[in-house]
């Protein structure tokens, strides 16, 4: 089962770059949470927390786009350097002035200097393994080893926040972040030969230009949707375990949530698919709306981590599918950034879900974020199969790049 994966990180420089990506996102999984957990204790309010970490992810979902446009244009390293040094700088800052009582403007904009230079991390790797490999099959199965990573990642980091913030302090849980968004990234940037070549010529439009293929805009539509059912579901989950007198335990219950992913993404990555991409993108997406709307339902922190795992099944496929689209959408000189607008698509939901589940939670509790998580969830139904028609048909512009697809020679 593991050949696949042996496979293509036996080429040259790929185990080290995939190994510092997944140290250097890190911070993915723990700095919505840990600003949740740290401002809703340190101000008694789930409703500030989660505008205070949407301001992070709005901030990132509205940047990072930029910057990878400019990672296209100059290169990883000359962009991503400053950029993750003054990201690591504004979330210690963040730390310091909640750990003092500070204003609440000063939260909001050290949170958002924080978010709008912190990049797509995920982005940067995805483009270095399409640089890095030629066979369609192998860039299918490494990008869902980086699915598999990424859950990883969402395992570990809620736990270990959760864990940190709530047994020694508030703000604690927001210190690791700092240091892996450091030592990852810039071990990461500074893997120079693997780094793909700058190509000016492909990046000289628009700064929406990206963006002109039909097929993108129904993704970036899903990707905010499905965001919007996780950052709920973190403010809600943290809000039920409270409610059950468990509050340390939102963590493990989280992970449960990204384990189910993870074990997905492994298995996923190992087939090659006879359905066409476009159409397991959309099954996906169904199957994780189901799942998620019967976390309302759930009684008990063991129901809903039980229905968490089974429901994360359907996480890895829709991002490694969703992902595996944009190859087929935007040219290959503007990867980073097309694959850059669905990862903050998804920060962008993240944000407006935790920050709608938050002000929902301080009037209603648990159940209100849940409620949000459902809404959520039908959205995203409703926009994935609104647009599977044009998914269907591809891009409407020649940027489509047939035989780099994900999906290409799938059988």
């Amino acid at each position: 089962m593991l050949q696949p994966y042996r496979t293509v990180l036996s080429r040259p420089g790929t185990l080290a770059f995939s190994a510092a990506g997944v140290v250097a996102r890190m911070p993915m999984s723990m700095v919505a949470i840990g600003i949740v957990l740290m401002v809703s204790d340190l101000y008694g309010s789930y409703g500030l927390a989660g505008q205070v970490a949407a301001a992070h992810v709005v901030a990132h979902a509205v940047c990072a786009p930029q910057l990878a446009r400019l990672v296209d244009r100059h290169g990883q390293a000359r962009v991503m350097r400053p950029a993750v040094t003054f990201a690591a700088a504004s979330l210690a800052a963040l730390v310091a002035v909640a750990s003092v009582g500070g204003p609440v403007p000063l939260l909001f904009l050290t949170a958002a200097l924080s978010g709008a230079t912190a990049g797509s991390v995920g982005a940067l790797v995805r483009a270095r393994w399409s640089h890095a490999l030629d066979d369609p099959r192998e860039v299918h199965t490494a990008y869902s080893l980086e699915s598999a990573l990424d859950e990883l990642v969402f395992v570990v980091g809620p736990i270990v926040v959760t864990l940190l913030a709530t047994t020694l302090a508030p703000q604690s849980g927001l210190v690791l972040p700092v240091v892996a968004m450091l030592l990852g990234g810039l071990a990461f940037l500074a893997q120079r030969r693997t780094e793909p070549p700058t190509a000016l010529h492909d990046v000289s439009g628009g700064r929406l230009d990206v963006l002109r293929s039909a097929g993108m805009i129904v993704l970036v539509v899903v990707f905010v949707a499905m965001g919007a059912i996780f950052g709920a579901t973190d403010v809600a989950t943290v809000a039920f375990a409270e409610e059950q007198g468990r509050k340390g335990l939102a963590g493990v219950v989280l992970a449960a949530f990204a384990l189910g992913s993870l074990l997905s993404g492994l298995g996923y990555g190992v087939r090659h698919w006879v359905a066409p991409l476009w159409r397991r993108f959309v099954l996906s997406v169904v199957l994780l709306a189901l799942g998620v709307s019967l976390f309302f339902v759930v009684e008990s922190l063991l129901a809903l981590a039980a229905v968490m795992f089974v429901t994360g099944f359907a996480i890895a496929p829709s991002l490694i599918t969703g992902n595996g689209l944009v190859q087929e959408l935007v040219a290959p000189g503007r990867l980073t950034e097309g694959l850059t607008w669905v990862s903050t698509a998804l920060g962008a939901g993240v944000a407006v879900g935790a920050s709608v589940g938050g002000a929902l939670i301080d009037r209603d509790g648990a159940s209100g974020g849940f409620l949000v998580v459902v809404a959520a969830a039908v959205t995203a139904v409703v926009a994935a199969l609104a647009g599977s028609r044009t998914l269907r048909r591809g891009p409407g512009s020649p940027g489509r790049t047939t035989g780099s697809s994900v999906g290409a020679g799938s059988a």
